[in-house]
């Protein structure tokens, strides 16, 4: 019993260090570039690089995971993610602090299957639903504690030596942790058999991300880039279809592609979850480079949302076991008012008031988001076949992460493009948050749809509990 939670502590250490790794860099944003004097298209990079890698990385690394061993991953993924960090710290260039941020990503993406999946090796029962549901508690630790934590430490060192702790900070906890799983993570756990990766589909998917996201870097080409990513899109499909039918194992299998219901849930969690992070980005820089917060004081003004979001996700079960996805799809509906706020709160608040009235959104921001994401995950997992379960959950967690890549480019380009700093900067908020508002829209949308009874199969039980494994990678 002791070595099971001396692991479960080890694996936890490396979900905080990953999970956190986003939030507190966005306060470091402006100080980094001025420092490195990043253009707009690197920023957009440094910001969306790592979601898009962390994605692309989930599904590969945890079916290796599950046939070879969890224990050589995790302290690669580790090792990987601690090394990536050392050169991000330490860069000179932008570019190649935003080539490390791809790879942390990598690396962040190797490591958290490994975690859940040696939670679910060691324990059975509700020893494993307690262990598990720390693992919840350690993602909203992280989003919680990130923000504030680089605001401190950036307050404290000045912006160029601040920037740079901030992320050479996870260097002496990806060594320790990677020392200590190295004697405590059982060995082997492999089911000893051929892996079958699915890299082609892998490949397509990257490259219609690619497609969707290179406009918003760009800034040009759009119809031939729109044009590319559909038709990406189609091969995607198609080939998922054919290695499904010549017996490999599609990162989308095609039952869950004919699954309306798990089809609308997923694309509800997409533009839920791509919008509410982006949300706390795009105030972050209003706040340091339009209006002159200090990176504490910008950080303790989008700290309400991540308040609300773990408090609010642990009372959701309660919300949808009384109404359903009809809870679900009006939580949608107060995300959509609450950005319609904030854009009031940014176009006409003075400077003087402005952090309370963005940090009462912000609370209100966190409390939909959260009786939004968990709730959804579960009632759209339900449709799934109950041997695809696993790939379905690795899927949905995918599309969160592209969404959150191409939503992040767009709103960051947005800002700095439109008006970026000073004057402008309200302008360029502005801009950021239509877009936000517009993916809400449409998360809004397709959640009413999916609370029609037409849907071919319902899903296992239409009020469940919503599972604590359901950790977004990052919070709203």
């Amino acid at each position: 019993m002791r070595d099971r939670r001396v692991a479960l502590a080890v694996c936890l250490a490396a979900g905080f260090t990953t999970l956190i790794d986003q939030s507190v860099l966005n306060v470091a944003v402006p100080a980094l570039r001025d420092s490195l004097h990043a253009g707009p298209a690197t920023t957009q990079w440094l910001l969306a690089g790592y979601s898009l890698t962390f994605g692309l990385a989930l599904v590969p690394a945890g079916r290796l995971g599950d046939v070879h061993g969890r224990r050589g991953l995790f302290i690669a993924g580790i090792l990987l993610f601690t090394a990536a960090s050392l050169v991000a710290g330490t860069a000179t260039h932008a570019w190649v602090l935003a080539a490390a941020r791809l790879l942390q990503g990598a690396g962040a993406g190797i490591v958290n299957p490994q975690v859940l999946g040696t939670i679910q090796d060691l324990f059975t029962g509700p020893a494993r639903a307690r262990a598990l549901g720390a693992y919840a508690t350690v993602g909203g630790l992280a989003a919680l504690a990130g923000p504030v934590a680089g605001g401190l430490i950036i307050q404290s060192f000045g912006g160029e030596l601040g920037w740079r702790l901030v992320l050479l900070i996870n260097v002496p906890f990806g060594l320790l942790t990677a020392a200590v799983a190295l004697r405590v993570l059982p060995r082997g756990g492999g089911r000893g058999r051929r892996t079958t990766l699915d890299l082609p589909g892998l490949v397509l998917l990257a490259a219609v991300t690619l497609a969707a996201l290179l406009p918003f870097i760009v800034s040009a080409g759009w119809p031939a880039w729109l044009l590319v990513a559909c038709a990406g899109t189609g091969a995607f499909l198609a080939w998922e279809r054919r290695y499904a039918r010549a017996g490999g194992t599609p990162i989308l299998l095609p039952a869950l592609i004919r699954s309306r219901g798990f089809v609308l849930g997923t694309l509800v969690a997409m533009f839920q979850f791509g919008a509410s992070v982006s949300v706390s980005l795009v105030l972050t820089l209003l706040l340091q480079m339009g209006l002159g917060f200090s990176p504490l004081g910008a950080a303790l003004t989008v700290l309400p949302s991540a308040l609300g979001f773990a408090v609010s996700s642990v009372l959701s079960w309660r919300l949808v076991a009384r109404y359903g996805r009809r809870g679900v799809a009006w939580a949608t509906v107060g995300s959509v008012f609450t950005v319609l706020v904030t854009i009031l709160v940014v176009a006409g608040v003075p400077r003087s008031e402005i952090a309370w009235a963005l940090a009462a959104t912000q609370l209100a921001m966190g409390v939909a988001a959260g009786l939004v994401n968990s709730p959804n995950q579960a009632l759209t997992l339900g449709y799934a076949p109950p041997q695809a379960a696993g790939l379905a959950a690795g899927f949905l967690q995918v599309s969160q992460r592209i969404s959150a890549t191409i939503s992040l480019a767009a709103v960051t380009g947005l800002f700095l493009r439109t008006g970026g700093t000073h004057g402008g900067a309200r302008d360029g908020a502005v801009a950021g948050l239509v877009v936000c508002l517009g993916m809400l829209l449409a998360s809004a949308g397709l959640a009413f749809v999916g609370t029609t009874r037409t849907t071919a199969r319902a899903p296992a039980t239409e009020r469940p509990r919503p599972s604590p494994v359901t950790v977004p990678s990052e919070s709203p």
